[in-house]
């Protein structure tokens, strides 16, 4: 088995993209992703939807990324695929189909934490960018999280701060179903907020103790304020959605900075990354780089196929369990909740 440049096979399941990559020490060979637009209907993901869509999808697309990568079967060191956190129809597909695999080539298997990715696919070779050094604190938001993440190394990280309801992605995504945009609708409020003013209307931000965040409270104020301002003009939300939009995103942007920039100046650290689906909003981004200027921060900013879910930040991430040899057995199974530790 190579240890100095291991090749491995990583499945990403954990929700409704099946994605397989293919990595060679940190660099990436091949990471393709199949969706579901079953969801797209029902305005959510259905999980049963998503397991049933996993077992039609997983065989093509590591066939695919084997081809795309140009590596035999043989060649594999370890499959590393996620454990958790997730929906749990869709990682039992992608941990049976791990174990399976790994016993049919007599390779080793990587359960990997999906958050760990998150954080950690800033460490995959890209083009020369630079790599965030330690310590460094990482904001992980998602549709389903919010933290704040403290990473001393590459496999010993600590949340200091997250989300006491719901997840960021989450506010963008209801917010955007209240606007009457199609699922999935945060990326719909990031287009719609280019051309509109931030500053046109303003939402309550919570007050939460530490470094935490709270979204709940949030969706309810705009949901009330819409309800007002229709009873008036029902014509309201679709004279205003670009200055709507604007306004929300600013505000949810504004609740994630204001926290990310206490934890800096209180623990001292200027190395700071996003990670996670919502970190491929243009007005996050943006708003890292002008804190980034105004802080004296390095910023580090994933590349946008390195947001969302995919498998580049599982292979990533197993590569450094690989070389301290943490494998899984093949009594390893798939969890919807797991601990953020190692």
């Amino acid at each position: 088995m190579s240890q100095k440049e291991p090749i491995i096979l990583a499945i990403e399941s954990s929700c409704d993209d099946t994605s397989v990559a293919i990595l060679k020490n940190e660099t990436i060979l091949a990471n393709l992703i199949a969706g579901q637009e079953v969801h797209r209907v029902y305005g959510g993901v259905v999980p049963e939807l998503a397991s049933r869509a996993h077992l039609q999808n997983i065989v093509p697309v590591i066939e695919a990324a084997v081809q795309k990568a140009d590596v035999a079967l043989g060649d594999i060191d370890a499959i590393a695929f996620t454990k958790g956190p997730g929906l749990l129809g869709s990682l039992i597909v992608g941990t049976s189909f791990a174990k399976s695999l790994s016993l049919a080539l007599d390779i080793p298997i990587i359960d990997v934490n999906h958050m760990f990715g998150h954080v950690l696919a800033h460490f995959i070779d890209d083009d020369g960018k630079s790599k965030p050094k330690f310590p460094f604190i990482c904001l992980t938001v998602s549709g389903g999280h919010t933290q704040i993440v403290l990473v001393r190394d590459y496999l010993e990280m600590e949340i200091i701060g997250a989300t006491k309801d719901d997840a960021a992605g989450e506010a963008f995504d209801k917010a955007a179903k209240m606007l009457g945009f199609e699922y999935p609708g945060g990326p719909l409020i990031d287009k719609h907020s280019k051309s509109g003013n931030p500053f046109a209307f303003g939402f309550t931000k919570p007050r939460v103790d530490g470094y935490n965040f709270s979204f709940s409270g949030l969706k309810t104020g705009i949901m009330n304020f819409l309800n007002k301002e229709q009873l008036h003009d029902p014509n309201f939300i679709e004279e205003n959605k670009s200055d709507l939009s604007a306004s929300i995103q600013h505000t949810i942007v504004e609740i994630l900075m204001t926290q990310l920039k206490r934890v800096s100046d209180d623990y001292g650290i200027q190395e700071i990354a996003i990670a996670g689906g919502v970190s491929a909003n243009s007005g996050l981004r943006n708003r890292l780089v002008e804190d980034g200027n105004k802080f004296g921060w390095n910023v580090y900013i994933p590349r946008f196929e390195y947001c969302t879910d995919n498998a580049a930040m599982i292979a990533i991430t197993a590569k450094f369990m690989f070389e301290k040899g943490l494998f899984a057995d093949q009594s390893v199974t798939a969890r919807a909740r797991i601990p953020f530790t190692y």
